[in-house]
């Protein structure tokens, strides 16, 4: 197993909750039909997800079109941050995120306020001071928090425009790029390490921890006396980092929201626990020092849990 039972079971728990909050977040924002009158003066239904800031998706889109302007904006954004880790742009890149995380976090935080006057504003006051101190002020816990919030309202973008089937499309070709992305040219492992070290920013859960020998190597440096200390200190104490990408949370959500809206709840929460229970595996039988492509596994966990919520 690659990392120590407690942080992957922290692991675990974080994206498990992610994915819950997820589904509250969506079922917030669920699409309600409205009477409006057109141009012409002839009522006509339309549909409102209440989505704030701007976000609202146009009437009666195609989800086949929608998925092919998705894959198109997520192979430019690639590039883009391509570009920007070649140049070392790491300032725009940190006030990339700042805004988006922001944005995210408004999502989020107004779900439960819908209906309250000015929610979309109260939200942002809220959103403002998060986004801050994880961007600029790089503090684990705050860090983490966050992360359980952002996913969710991001996912309340893109519900909207998919289909069962398009999502489903859209995580094969996600998981084929994951693959190829870690194990052939290994940009996952370099992105992940500029972000941690440059912009000081992660996309995704991070968790620092001390393994068993570098625990041992502290509690020896507490117990021992002053002139054995002066030879502890010289040794570097290695430190150890779990961390899941934004990515590998965040489709799941997309995928159970989809579901949410078209088959219910029981089976989006089957896919939140098929997505779980799969990345759980893959925790388990992963080995120290390697890097995984999460991806596929999550969503192959999706697929059955889904095969099993249609066979309900």
């Amino acid at each position: 197993m690659k990392h120590t039972w407690k942080i992957t079971f922290l692991l675990l728990a974080m994206f498990f909750i992610t994915q819950l909050i997820g589904l509250a977040v969506l079922g917030a924002y669920a699409p309600k039909i409205k009477q409006a009158q057109d141009e012409e003066g002839n009522i006509v239904n339309i549909t409102d997800h209440n989505l704030p800031y701007g976000l609202e998706p146009p009437q009666d889109t195609d989800p086949k079109i929608n998925l092919i302007s998705i894959i198109i904006s997520l192979i430019i954004a690639i590039a883009v941050i391509f570009i920007f880790m070649k140049y070392g742009a790491v300032l725009i890149i940190r006030y990339w995120f700042f805004f988006v995380i922001i944005l995210a976090l408004g999502l989020t935080i107004n779900a439960p306020l819908i209906g309250i006057k000015y929610s979309s504003l109260v939200a942002l006051l809220f959103a403002l001071p998060l986004a801050y101190f994880k961007v600029f002020k790089r503090n684990i816990i705050v860090h983490n928090i966050t992360e359980l919030l952002i996913y969710p309202g991001l996912a309340a973008i893109f519900v909207p425009l998919l289909s069962i089937w398009t999502i489903i499309i859209l995580l094969v070709i996600i998981s084929v790029y994951d693959i190829y992305a870690v194990w052939h040219t290994g940009f996952m492992q370099k992105m992940a390490k500029f972000q941690i070290q440059e912009v000081r920013v992660f996309s995704g859960f991070f968790i620092p921890y001390l393994g068993k020998k570098e625990r041992d190597l502290m509690n020896k440096f507490k117990q021992a006396k002053a002139n054995l200390k002066s030879k502890l200190k010289s040794r570097k104490i290695k430190m150890s980092v779990a961390i899941l990408g934004g990515g590998d949370v965040i489709f799941p959500i997309i995928l159970s929201g989809v579901v949410l809206r078209t088959l219910g709840l029981i089976p989006a929460l089957l896919i939140s626990i098929g997505a779980t229970l799969a990345l759980g595996l893959l925790f388990y039988y992963s080995e120290k020092g390697k890097f995984y492509p999460a991806m596929p596994f999550i969503s192959a966990g999706c697929f059955v849990a889904l095969a099993i919520a249609y066979m309900l």
